[in-house]
């Protein structure tokens, strides 16, 4: 039913209730029975074990847990309990993650009003608000949470603070008139009050139209529970990762093991050959390592004011090809600040932003003196009078105590030397009537220190004009004749279309002993002085992220709950709108849309104006049909799901709700879209990073494989025994992998174009570079194994141990390859002091197997001599500086 549009006796009529009475009680329980109590319900959760054990069932998992079944076979207990453990913390990771996602709906109840005001069996009692049913008349005031979605039918200066649903920053003026528009947007709903909303100013009665589930919150709470949860790009690469693994895995145990025993080798040492390969194929240590740079990551970011609540969320933002974006507090600072002064056909413009009073006053670009200014004193003097706006200063920051409105005229006075204290002792308030949503004034009557009397009001500036007999034009007062009154309106107008909120403030002096009984008398026959233009102005930084991520190849829109005029006039300032093409879409034509005709037009629409919740779904869905990977931004309850929807939720820290905030996965902590650009730029680093480690694991498991199948092929010896293969994989990949996760990002990293969320972990050329740097570092430890075992056949073990360091040198070496797309030569080679530390320490544990006696026997290795490392060392050099050398000469021209 569309309640807004109906008259307050046909919304009477369709409850069966009485406004003078209320419901009985005995209705009243009659219809709880019959419709529920008003609360949001929770759908059914998952049991602990079983969220629990869910974590186990994705591919990488299952590898590793085979992994671990292999490596106790082979009798390596330590690396099945370390595989055991990297499992376990995994699990746990991913199960408390979720358990804290449940939490966005208590989150919502919390928002419910815990008593309220009803109207039963003829008198007003306060009863819990799950009690309240269908027809109950509401009653709410200054400070009451409503209680449920009601029609209102009596509004006294009724304000309700709307933001978290409808993205509004100014509270919402209610009225009782019925609202005859179809498919009117939250926020223009005005005869309505929505659960869990704040009421600011005034009181006012309603006819309860929804409770629970049905209201606007319910219709939230829905979606927030409903909303499906993407995987993100990183979770997909690893699983494909793990499932190619696998089958490579499996594929070359039973080749290993058929070509051996074909060869003559017997089957027992072809099987622990071939399973030390199989173990060798699956890096255990990579969700390990992923955690780790994940985690890293995730330090970083919090000192650039981002706080990461689920790890897969800094690389998913790395690939964002869309932003949508909250406008208010995000794109601006949710702070209303008086950037223009008009009267009497003079512009003046009012410099600073937010709420610290310091300023400049500029006429046609020369600084003036506002005091000495009578026109833009009086306009000043007469707004700052007329308000009840404190300014304050909490935790070294000016914040507002009253409405933001009467804040913006405040500090404009303020930043002319003007002070309400300085003021009253010049001027005497007498009398005030309070702003009225139905007058749109409030007005107060004034004595000044020589005894004068007059009346200030302060208003829209429609209705000013309508009570106005002249205008103070040149600091003369000039009766409104048509074509002074049409100059007045196109000034306002050309404000208006700036989106900028008006304000518009006249006077008139009282005669010696004339008094203003009521408001009628007071407002009319005034004399209209001019208009303060207000807006909540863009953050200063925010214009040079967006063009930052433009270069990026990032799309930012923006998504608000204002009007498309004020919408617009912001987007442009910030770059978002640049060309005639693009286009602003408001709440009513995506009414008119279906997800599938919003896909065809959305690649043209760069602002969304006057949303509601569905909206935002809608819009976020309708970009990752087409392919993009959406992050989302918001601090309303309207934002949730939305936020939960797209592939990265992010919410604000300080003014966003704990609803949003539970939804997302990454929060804010300045609220500044800035944040999010340095998040980007850490997301991208992280999984390259994550594809660096991905590269020298694999191509190091790719060249232990190869030389032990070429070794199979040629009827050769084992180059390499399995315990040497093990203790590689272990201890010579972990250290410089992880220390990849703390490399710096290239220069060009926030130059290139996002990633395709389909892109696979080997693109970019990077399965190539696998598989020809392990064939190169197979190669190179099979050659230096032939050269000393054709030498001294009857040693065995020497030229075992001669191709174990080549191996180990080959594949510290190449890691170096690794930090760069291009060529190890493209970076310093210091430039990651972690990666260097790491390879010494490499370094020193092959010598301590190679040297130490204990160790010796254990991995089957002789001390190598001097002569021998010079081949060793070019051996292991060749993989990567060969490769380096044809890079540079596939560049020259």
């Amino acid at each position: 039913m569309m309640f807004h549009e109906m008259s307050e006796k046909e919304v009477e009529q369709e409850f069966g209730t009485d406004l003078e009475k209320g419901l009985t009680e005995k209705e009243a329980e009659k219809r709880i029975r019959q419709y529920g109590f008003n609360e949001l319900e929770e759908a059914e959760k998952e049991s602990a074990l079983m969220l629990f054990l869910s974590q186990f069932k994705d591919f990488m998992t299952l590898v590793l847990l085979a992994a671990t079944v292999i490596s106790g076979f082979l009798g390596e207990y330590v690396d099945a309990v370390a595989i055991i453990a990297i499992v376990l913390i995994n699990g746990f990771l991913g199960f408390f993650q979720e358990r804290r996602a449940e939490k966005s709906l208590e989150a919502l109840k919390e928002l419910s009003a815990p008593q309220v005001n009803v109207r039963r069996n003829g008198r007003w009692v306060k009863i819990p608000s799950k009690e309240v049913t269908l027809g109950d008349i509401l009653k709410f005031e200054s400070g009451d949470r409503v209680g449920a979605d009601v029609r209102i039918v009596k509004a006294n200066n009724l304000e309700i603070e709307e933001s978290a649903l409808t993205g509004e920053s100014i509270p919402s003026q209610k009225s009782t008139e019925p609202i005859p528009v179809e498919n009117a947007g939250l926020g223009d709903l005005h005869n309505m009050a929505f659960m869990g909303t704040m009421v600011t100013r005034g009181n006012g009665i309603g006819i309860v139209t929804g409770i629970g589930m049905q209201t606007a919150m319910g219709e939230i709470a829905d979606m927030i529970q409903n909303a499906e949860a993407m995987a993100t790009p990183l979770q997909r690469r690893l699983e494909q990762l793990g499932k190619i693994l696998i089958v490579v895995a499996l594929l070359l145990t039973l080749l290993v093991v058929l070509v051996g025993v074909w060869h003559g080798h017997d089957l027992y040492s072809m099987f622990l050959a071939g399973v030390s390969l199989a173990v060798a194929a699956i890096p255990e240590g990579l969700p390990a390592i992923v955690t780790i740079a994940l985690s890293l990551g995730v330090q970083r970011m919090i000192r650039k004011n981002a706080i990461v609540r689920k790890l897969p969320a800094v690389e998913t933002l790395g690939c964002a090809s869309v932003i949508c974006s909250d406008k208010t507090g995000t794109m601006t600072q949710n702070k209303m600040t008086v950037t223009h002064l008009w009267s009497g056909g003079k512009t003046w413009k009012v410099s600073g932003t937010g709420y610290e009073p310091k300023g400049i006053f500029t006429d046609n670009g020369a600084e003036i003196h506002p005091l000495k200014e009578k026109s833009v004193y009086q306009l000043l003097t007469f707004g700052l009078l007329c308000n009840h706006a404190e300014l304050k200063v909490k935790n070294k920051e000016y914040i507002i105590d009253g409405d933001p409105t009467e804040g913006a005229l405040l500090v404009s006075a303020l930043k002319a030397g003007l002070t309400r204290e300085l003021l009253l002792k010049d001027f005497t308030i007498e009398q005030e009537f309070p702003f009225d949503s139905t007058r749109k004034m409030m007005s107060m009557v004034i004595r000044d220190k020589h005894g004068k009397r007059f009346v200030i009001t302060k208003g829209a500036p429609d209705v000013l004009l309508g009570v106005s007999r002249s205008v103070l034009w040149n600091g003369r007062e000039q009766s409104f004749d048509p074509e002074t009154r049409r100059k007045v309106e196109k000034a306002v107008e050309s404000l208006a279309a700036q989106a900028l909120r008006t304000i518009a403030i006249a006077f008139k002096p009282l005669a010696a002993g004339e008094t203003a009984k009521n408001e009628q008398e007071a407002e009319k026959n005034l004399i209209f002085l001019g208009v303060q233009g207000m807006i909540d102005p863009p953050r200063p930084e925010v214009r040079q992220a967006i063009k930052e991520c433009k270069e990026a190849g990032i799309r930012t829109v923006m998504i608000t709950g204002d009007h498309a005029v004020t919408a617009k006039a912001i987007a442009r300032q910030l770059g978002i709108l640049r060309t005639s093409r693009e286009k602003v879409v408001d709440g009513a034509m995506l009414n008119e849309l279906t997800v599938d005709e919003l896909e065809d037009v959305i690649d043209e629409v760069s602002v969304f104006a006057r949303v509601s919740p569905d909206h935002k779904l809608k819009i976020v869905k309708a970009f990752q049909n087409r392919g993009a990977v959406v992050a989302m931004t918001g601090d309303g309850i309207n934002d949730a799901p939305a936020i939960k929807t797209a592939d990265i939720g992010i919410s604000m820290g300080i003014t966003g709700t704990d609803v949003a905030k539970e939804a997302s996965s990454l929060i804010l902590l300045d609220d500044n879209f800035a944040t999010i650009k340095a998040a980007i730029q850490e997301g991208r680093n992280i999984y390259e990073n994550i594809r660096k480690f991905i590269r020298y694991l694999l191509a190091s498991n790719v060249g232990e494989i190869l030389v032990m199948l070429f070794a199979m092929l040629l009827s050769l010896p084992l180059p390499v025994v399995p315990i040497q293969i093990l203790w590689v994989n272990l201890v010579t990949d972990g250290l410089p992998a992880m220390a990849l996760g703390l490399d710096q990002p290239e220069e060009d990293v926030m130059k290139r174009n996002p990633r395709h969320p389909r892109e696979g972990v080997f693109a970019r050329g990077l399965g190539w570079k696998v598989i020809s740097r392990g064939f190169l570092i197979g190669i190179a430890t099979l050659a230096a194994f032939v050269t000393v075992y054709y030498q001294h056949p009857d040693r065995l073990p020497y030229a075992q141990t001669i191709a174990f360091a080549t191996l180990v040198l080959a594949q510290l070496i190449h890691v170096f390859d690794c930090r760069s797309e291009r060529s190890v030569l493209a970076r310093n080679p210091f430039g990651n002091v972690y990666l260097v530390l790491a390879v010494l320490s490499s370094v020193l544990l092959m010598l301590a197997v190679i040297y130490v006696p204990a160790l010796q026997p254990v991995f089957h290795t002789l001390p190598i001599l001097p002569k021998d490392w010079l081949l060793v060392l070019c051996m292991s050099a060749i993989p990567t500086f060969l490769l380096a050398g044809t890079y540079y000469l596939r560049k020259k021209p």
